[in-house]
């Protein structure tokens, strides 16, 4: 094997040599680059596969409060149509016992209007009665007066 090597001119000392220092600093190389740069690599992909989870996680805890969210304006505006149909119909029958209440304050004026001016005709008609009267009885004074 010695005169393989001379007959390419390899000097079996200088390939040992370069055999242990090219094992030197495969061995520095690995320690100093290579295990950190794995180790860092790794970190990194368990920080994105975190990111990934945390970002699933919140999308679909996201989906939950929107789905909560319609369910809550679905209630609130079944709410919201059931107090103004209790309002309409409150304000209806108020609007209903306002307008009897007025129709009765207007019957009760139209009675009590009726009923001074059937006192006012009356005293009217006695006035009247008493006027002719007074008429007569002057009328009478003259006829009297006249034919004496």
């Amino acid at each position: 094997m010695s005169a393989v090597f001379a007959a390419f001119g390899i000097d079996w000392r200088l390939l040992l040599i370069d055999s242990i220092n090219f094992g030197v600093l495969l061995l520095a190389l690995w320690y100093f680059l290579y295990a950190p740069l794995t180790k860092m690599l790794e970190a990194r992909r368990q920080k994105v596969a975190q990111g990934v989870e945390d970002a699933d996680a919140a999308a679909a805890k996201l989906a939950d409060i929107q789905h909560e969210e319609s369910i809550l304006l679905s209630k609130a505006g079944a709410e919201a149509d059931e107090v103004l149909a209790r309002a309409r119909k409150a304000a209806e029958e108020k609007g209903r016992t306002m307008l009897a209440a007025s129709e009765a304050a207007a019957a009760a004026s139209l009675k009590e209007a009726e009923a001074q001016a059937a006192a006012l005709k009356a005293e009217a008609i006695e006035e009247s009665k008493k006027e002719v009267a007074k008429l007569v009885v002057l009328g009478m004074e003259r006829s009297m007066q006249a034919g004496k």
